[in-house]
């Protein structure tokens, strides 16, 4: 019993002091929820509600406000061994998902698109005409 409590401990220990990944989630619905300031991550099964905030707050330079955390459990899927091997059963991994409301005005640049700046624009417009220029000047010579 003494062990079982000292790897529990040692977990705890383990969750306060790693620093770990957290993957932002880029579908429909994490769209739709940034209109609510609301982004969404996945993150590890052992991270609690603050370590996460800390982790956001920390790598984005953003206010966390509120946290609601996910998790779902892995599906039920079969397989089988071969022709004369019983199928089994076996579950997918669990994952856990993190929606994270921020402070209002602050945003989280993962999920916008770059916008071209005026100068590249403009760099492209004359890049094109250059072209057309070259394929005239081309053809005419061909002539």
């Amino acid at each position: 019993m003494a062990d079982t409590k000292t790897t529990v401990k040692e977990a705890k220990v383990i969750e306060k002091t790693t620093v770990f990944e957290i993957i932002p989630r880029a579908t429909e619905k994490s769209y739709a929820e940034q209109t609510k300031r609301t982004y969404v991550f996945a993150v590890p099964l052992f991270a609690s509600k603050q370590a996460i905030a800390k982790a956001v707050s920390e790598e984005f330079k953003v206010t966390v406000e509120s946290i609601r955390v996910l998790t779902r459990k892995g599906k039920k899927t079969r397989y089988s061994k071969g022709k004369h091997q019983y199928p089994g059963t076996t579950f997918r991994r669990d994952r856990k998902f993190a929606y994270i409301t921020v402070k209002e005005g602050d945003k989280i640049p993962v999920f916008e698109e770059e916008t071209p700046k005026e100068d590249q624009k403009e760099d492209k417009k004359a890049k094109k005409a250059e072209e057309k220029a070259a394929k005239k000047a081309t053809k005419k010579g061909d002539k």
